[in-house]
């Protein structure tokens, strides 16, 4: 039997509305693998993405928005409790996706939407397990790693807008270089150590220390390159950065 876990990001999901011809191909690539050997599992965590992003943006622009009384009234008195604010909108963007993904994979996915990772079932119906964000200070990355944990798979698949991890933000620096294969003590130094919500990098700061501690490998590849991801699924050659 193989359990792979799949961290979806939200902007490969529905980068502005669903995508439907992902959310086709993708479904019929998985369908088929799982064909191959009904032992075969498939552990999905579907992130925020760009619909979390936009409207934890629109929170902070009203927020700040506020004058005099209104401020006053309205608004938190520090940060951390401005960051919960966003963490909720952004869990709850997650399992909108992740209520998405389970209908997509009909009977396949017979279990509701996991939103406790910690509570998830020790044996799942069906070959698919779908689940969605749990509480403000942890990202989608941290369940899907939390949920390898739980099912003893040794490799966590993240699936995004970007086929590689560089070596800085390509779209702000033209010298950064993609990352074939890097170590989790030198892409700690690279994310940090602190998650932000919204935070954009390649798998969030708090996941990859427990991945560290766990030795699971994370492979970041492209969620819009379907034979890319079948290929992980296969073992075979794949593009992405593997981290380990």
């Amino acid at each position: 039997m193989s359990t792979k876990v799949l961290s979806v990001g939200g902007s490969i999901i529905a980068p502005a509305n669903p995508d439907l011809a992902f959310l086709t191909d993708f479904a019929n690539m998985a369908s088929k693998w799982l064909e191959k050997d009904k032992s075969n599992r498939l552990v999905l965590v579907a992130g925020g993405g760009a619909p979390a992003r936009l409207y934890q943006e629109a929170y902070r622009k009203v927020l700040s928005s506020y004058e005099g009384s209104v401020k006053e009234n309205l608004s938190f008195e520090n940060e951390s409790q401005v960051n919960e604010a966003c963490d909720w909108i952004g869990i709850t963007a997650t399992r909108l996706n992740a209520q998405l993904l389970k209908s997509v994979f009909g009977p396949l996915c017979k279990s509701s939407v996991v939103i406790d990772p910690t509570a998830a079932p020790a044996v799942f119906e069906g070959q698919v397990l779908v689940a969605a964000g749990w509480k403000p200070g942890f990202s989608t990355d941290n369940d899907a790693v939390l949920l390898a944990e739980k099912y003893q798979a040794d490799t966590v698949v993240n699936l995004s807008n970007i086929e590689k991890v560089y070596t800085d933000d390509p779209r702000k620096n033209p010298e950064a270089k993609p990352i074939d294969s890097i170590s989790w003590a030198d892409f700690r130094k690279m994310v940090g150590d602190e998650w932000v919500p919204g935070k954009n990098c390649p798998f969030d700061p708090i996941a990859s220390k427990k991945a560290q501690e766990l030795g699971l490998v994370v492979i970041c590849a492209g969620g819009k390159n379907i034979a890319n991801i079948s290929a992980i699924l296969e073992g075979k050659d794949y593009i992405g950065t593997t981290i380990k």
